[in-house]
């Protein structure tokens, strides 16, 4: 898709071409439904009626997921050509694994140019078509069919169904399959023999600037979570749903997606539990020599003769001895922080905080948010 958008123009030969291929692709799929909906007066409220602009759904996914599904790819481009580079100029890749670092990088982007995910993501929405019946018009394109017969479907309803959220669908199985790379990249990174610092004060044993990776998919899940939150106002403002019916709905959906898009991080689990592992065996070794010979000359008055490791400065006095400990024990299970969770929780939460100022007050709803966040 990206060598195809080159050649049409949507993308320069310098650059990603976001916000043209953001409008470009955004319009098309809701433009067109939008001028049928002017012409036949289904776009604004007509006699109490639901129209085009009511389907909130329709707009969030047109309107407002498409191109934050585009400008993630921006924030995803820039993201990882910063922070990659950081394995190797930090020194947990070293030197002897630099040739399967790049047969690893190597092997993604071969996957990631393929052709083949494509094939597999539209031959999964012709089945999807395929295999959904059009007489059956869901609620929320119920303003598009032909008020004429009350029966037959208008331009409306076809081109959503066939334009509009195919680029929808596309987009977000595009973004699963990048989801899917990401998880194949640190899973081989995660089997190279890495130079790990168990001590590092990031508590990541030296992987703490991976941390920075999830922030990429902020746009990402903000499309996704106005989705849902649209799709649930109309039946709140229309249909007479309260927040309190949608509550498991909304606390399941804010928990899981963001759990999703974290996912590729459960590569490093066994790396950093090994590392957490021999890092307390290893240092615990050392400190209980270092202790034991500072006992023999300090509290037994022995001699000891010929210790350095109670005189070397990188060791120093026993209270510095005991702060490599500390850090080891305080290893992170996964290369992650509050910092990588919180935008993506408030990605997912903030259409949702929206949505329930619909049933409840603003300043009810913000207090019950800062509560659960504190």
């Amino acid at each position: 898709m990206f060598r195809l958008q080159r050649k049409i123009g949507l993308i320069p030969e310098n650059g990603l071409g976001i916000g043209r291929r953001a409008v470009f692709w955004s319009l098309l799929a809701w433009l067109p439904i939008a001028v049928w909906a002017w012409q036949k007066e289904y776009l604004l409220p007509v006699d109490g009626g639901e129209p085009l602009l009511a389907h909130f759904g329709i707009n969030a996914r047109l309107l407002l997921a498409v191109p934050l599904f585009i400008f993630a790819e921006g924030m995803m481009h820039s993201t990882l050509t910063t922070l990659l580079p950081r394995l190797v100029s930090s020194g947990v890749v070293p030197p002897g694994q630099l040739d399967r670092l790049r047969s690893v990088l190597s092997d993604i982007a071969q996957l990631r140019d393929s052709v083949l995910p494509w094939i597999a993501i539209f031959a999964a929405l012709a089945s999807f078509f395929l295999f959904s019946r059009p007489s059956e018009v869901p609620h929320e394109l119920s303003w598009a069919k032909d008020q004429a017969d009350g029966a037959g479907m208008g331009l409306g309803v076809w081109w959503y169904l066939y334009v509009g959220r195919t680029i929808f669908l596309t987009l977000l199985l595009a973004w699963l399959w990048r989801l899917a790379l990401l998880f194949m990249l640190f899973k081989r990174i995660a089997g190279l023999e890495l130079s790990m610092v168990p001590t590092h004060p990031d508590r990541c044993a030296g992987l703490g600037f991976m941390a920075r990776i999830p922030v990429m998919f902020v746009p990402v899940v903000l499309g996704i979570s106005s989705v849902f939150a649209s799709g649930w106002a109309h039946q709140v403002v229309y249909h007479d749903v309260t927040i309190g019916s949608l509550r498991v709905e909304i606390i399941a959906f804010v928990v899981v997606v963001p759990l999703i898009f974290l996912s590729p991080f459960v590569s490093f689990l066994g790396l950093m539990l090994r590392t957490k592992k021999q890092g307390l065996l290893d240092y615990g070794d050392l400190i209980g020599r270092h202790g034991r010979l500072v006992r023999e000359r300090w509290i037994d008055g022995k001699q000891v003769a010929d210790a350095p490791i109670l005189d070397a400065p990188e060791l120093g006095p026993i209270a510095d001895t005991a702060a490599p400990y500390e850090l080891i024990s305080k290893i992170r299970p996964l290369p992650l922080t509050m910092g990588s969770l919180i935008p993506l929780v408030g990605a997912a939460v903030l259409p949702m905080v929206v949505l329930a100022t619909m049933d409840l007050p603003l300043k009810t709803v913000l207090k019950t948010v800062l509560k659960i966040l504190v």
